[in-house]
């Protein structure tokens, strides 16, 4: 079974993707915690964390370190939090998300988001990619 992320980074759905290489792929959520939420996910579907390459996982915790610095300047949070849930949709993935307090990683906080929303929090992240001088994996 093909996961709706396998489909996002495959080209068949639309995503607000903010970061892409031959590892992983950045892309905002559907029902945030708070603006600015997004998910490292690896390239190849792997449904549990414990089960992706070492090698890979290491990786997608490099890139969610640097999504985490840029968080913190596009959106003025003292810190970004990160959670790895893994029922919604069997393909691994790490939520970062831009954080004030602990809650803004509570899960009972997540809602459905205006499209226009999310895209607005988007490009503030991109543009913090791009002042952080990551300008390379940010899609155009």
């Amino acid at each position: 079974m093909t996961s709706v992320f396998s489909k996002i980074i495959a080209g068949e759905l639309p995503a607000q993707i903010v970061w892409r290489d031959e590892h992983c792929v950045v892309m905002a959520t559907i029902e945030p915690m708070r603006p600015g939420h997004v998910m490292v996910v690896p390239v190849h579907e792997v449904d549990k964390f414990n089960d992706v390459d070492p090698e890979v996982f290491a990786h997608m915790a490099k890139v969610s370190q640097v999504i985490a610095h840029a968080q913190e300047k596009a959106f003025d949070v003292p810190r970004a939090v990160t959670a790895i849930l893994g029922f919604e949709v069997p393909h691994t993935h790490i939520h970062v998300i831009p954080a004030e307090s602990e809650a803004a990683a509570y899960v009972q906080n997540a809602k459905q988001a205006p499209t226009e929303e999310i895209a607005a929090a988007m490009e503030r992240l991109r543009g913090a990619l791009t002042d952080l001088g990551f300008s390379d994996m940010v899609p155009a």
